[in-house]
């Protein structure tokens, strides 16, 4: 699952108070092996912890170092996967200089990855998870190249790669083409042979849009088997957990 949570507010309509059963209803619902997850601050993620369980962990700093602001936190259900080893990098010409900023990003941008190994098969693979930035196009470019990169430098081992890249996924998207066209990366909702309904995955917290913008990609090496893929509409009460849909899929590694 790629998710974008909404960062965790107490004022105003949609409180992380008013959305976290929701979301607990949601998460405890589907018990996702992996989720890379988006804007979620320290405190929101321990309770999404603690309502999913002792059977999950998570990894990954706040992109403005330490556990301060936004992470992009990988969660992983520890009776499925085991973590082996993990990093963060920003996006910026220092990538391992934490809150650094490059290309008129407006804040700072970052990837949290982990090397898994799966527990009942043995089969390792990465993940990564990363959030572009929202306002500069130069800032998704110049990320997107430097994620096509680091990954290509994992080496053989499959990744599956979750975020929010703020940019829509279609042919004429410079992002999408970086990372699927020219690092050859697979988008799963475009390989996947069976897909739920089509919505904007950036809704609001208002009516969904049939066929709307995708913004929220879940990608992956060549050789990985999506089965199927879906976008998870739930709502407790009419309350969305958050303004983003969660896109979920069902792989096979090679």
């Amino acid at each position: 699952m790629t998710f974008n949570l909404r960062y965790a507010s107490d004022t105003g309509a949609n409180t992380w108070a008013q959305r976290r059963p929701a979301m607990r209803d949601l998460l405890t619902g589907e018990r996702p092996d992996l989720i890379g997850t988006q804007e979620g601050y320290a405190t929101q993620l321990r309770d999404i912890a603690d309502d999913l369980g002792g059977g999950y962990d998570y990894l990954g700093l706040g992109r403005d170092g330490g556990d301060q602001g936004e992470h992009m936190a990988i969660f992983f259900d520890t009776s499925r996967l085991s973590a082996l080893r993990s990093g963060n990098f920003w996006l910026s010409e220092t990538p391992e200089v934490p809150a650094s900023t490059s290309w008129e990003s407006s804040r700072p941008r970052m990837v949290t990855w982990v090397l898994f190994r799966d527990r009942r098969t043995g089969k390792r693979f990465y993940a990564a998870n990363t959030h572009l930035d929202n306002v500069s196009e130069n800032a998704r470019r110049h990320g997107a190249a430097l994620i096509a990169g680091r990954l290509a430098a994992f080496g053989p081992l499959p990744v599956v790669l979750t975020g929010d890249f703020n940019s829509p996924a279609t042919a004429g998207s410079e992002v999408h083409r970086t990372l699927v066209d020219r690092a050859g990366l697979r988008d799963v909702w475009l390989t996947a042979p069976v897909c739920g309904p089509a919505y904007a995955t950036i809704h609001n917290y208002q009516a969904l849009i049939p066929d709307g913008e995708r913004d929220d990609w879940i990608l992956t090496t060549p050789g990985v088997v999506a089965v199927a893929a879906l976008m998870n509409t739930y709502r407790r009460a009419g309350q969305y957990p958050s303004d983003h849909l969660p896109i979920q899929a069902r792989l096979t590694l090679p």
